[in-house]
């Protein structure tokens, strides 16, 4: 996804992760406002594809100025059914390389209406569908203050989630709220110290956006399911922007899988797990002149693996 500066995070780094041929054929789960997705065209030849994918209606609008690219296609889905949709528009090819950025794109934290950011108030939405489930603002107001805080600690790792939660629940017997705005004060006034650098409300809104959009969930199924569809030598990319993400990237990429289940107290030796993916190389980060020039891939890591 794109940054201020329209300049995608780690785009040579992607480009190379993927190993991108010009006849290739190479996915974007995360399409955004398509930065990505124009670097992997701009090395595909005539005989290369890209299939992109977003969940995001924003993104679908976006996707329209690569219309007259019969090199492209796009498909308004989350990225978690990216192995059924491969497998319904493309069974008899799978795909070279597959692509997610998991941050939420700039146009996105810069727009009030969709409620990402506490820097611009807005109604308290978070979502990345907004025609699709809850919004923070409707969790707030029925989940109690035990939920809210674990939430808030197991997404946020926020050691105040207690003060925080119970601070929330205070707030909304005055009133139901409804504004980013509203949020980050109640936390800034409930949390006792400041990280230096970092707003009271930053890991307060990750966890609450990472929950609303069921986040890990979607990659954890995302990485179970799409390995069955890459042939051998096949590449994944994905860039995490915080630690729960890349631990499941990085698990992803060592854990062998067990292709049997035995029942409990057989007297047999289980088959030795398969290992699907193989790790590439190390994780990368942005140098400091692409952090100096866009501060939002400062805490990007890059991971890339291979379909063994």
């Amino acid at each position: 996804m794109e940054a201020v500066s329209h300049i995608p995070v780690l785009r040579d780094a992607v480009l190379e992760g993927l190993a991108v041929r010009a006849d290739g054929f190479y996915v974007d789960g995360t399409f955004g406002r398509g930065g990505h997705s124009r670097a992997i065209l701009d090395r595909l030849g005539p005989d290369g594809r890209l299939l992109a994918m977003d969940r995001d209606p924003e993104a679908a609008t976006a996707a329209a100025s690569f219309a007259d690219d019969p090199r492209f296609a796009f498909e308004a889905a989350p990225f978690s059914t990216m192995a059924a949709t491969l497998e319904r528009r493309s069974p008899d090819r799978g795909p070279d390389g597959v692509f997610l950025d998991l941050g939420v794109s700039s146009p996105q934290l810069d727009t009030p209406e969709r409620g990402f950011s506490f820097q611009h108030d807005g109604p308290l939405d978070m979502r990345m569908d907004p025609n699709s489930g809850e919004s923070a603002a409707e969790w707030l107001a029925r989940a109690d203050e035990t939920e809210i805080a674990n939430v808030i600690y197991q997404y946020g790792e926020e050691r105040h989630s207690r003060r925080i939660a119970r601070a929330i629940v205070a707030a909304r017997t005055e009133a139901p709220l409804s504004r980013t705005g509203e949020l980050a004060e109640i936390v800034r006034r409930a949390v006792p110290k400041r990280e230096p650098g970092k707003h009271p409300a930053t890991r307060t809104f990750q966890a609450l956006r990472i929950f609303v959009n069921e986040e890990l969930s979607e990659l954890e199924q995302w990485l179970a399911t799409i390995p069955d569809v890459l042939p051998p030598g096949a590449r994944l990319v994905v860039i995490s922007f915080h630690s729960l993400e890349d631990r499941l990237v990085k698990q992803a990429l060592r854990k062998p899988v067990s292709s049997v289940r035995l029942p409990r107290g057989l007297p047999v030796m289980p088959e030795e797990p398969e290992r699907k993916l193989r790790p590439v190389g190390k994780p990368i980060h942005a140098d400091r002149e692409e952090q100096r020039i866009n501060p939002r891939s400062r805490s990007a890591v890059l991971r890339v693996g291979e379909r063994l």
